[in-house]
């Protein structure tokens, strides 16, 4: 439905990763991941909250129940978090590597910017 159904402009390339249904069922959270920038994933968010009532009546209709869940969306940044906490982790273990050459007397080189992957520099 994210991809193509919805044409509110404002919704950037997303999917949904997760979904929490509340006890007694009447209520859910959907976690949403946007592929763009931080004012893409307020705007997705924000279309999405918009069209609740149309989304909400399109799952009663597919899914043939009388009643679904008020519908709440929240923005799952896990995935850029884990980019970021792996990206951190690299950059400590090499230079944990170059402290232990040269603790144990190896010339070591500091690498240059151009050594580093663009889209790891900061």
């Amino acid at each position: 439905m994210l991809e193509g159904e919805l044409s509110d402009p404002r919704i950037a390339p997303s999917h949904v990763t997760d979904v929490v249904l509340a006890p007694g069922g009447k209520s859910a959270r959907i976690f949403v991941a946007v592929d763009g920038s931080e004012e893409e994933e307020e705007s997705t968010l924000a279309a999405l909250m918009t069209a609740r009532g149309y989304i909400r009546s399109q799952l009663r209709e597919r899914m043939g129940v009388r009643h679904v869940p008020e519908l709440t969306f929240a923005i799952d940044r896990s995935q850029k978090l884990t980019g970021r906490i792996d990206e951190i982790l690299s950059r400590s273990r090499a230079r944990e590597a170059r402290s232990r050459r040269r603790e144990s007397g190896e010339q070591v080189t500091t690498p240059t910017v151009a050594d580093v992957p663009a889209e790891q520099r900061d």
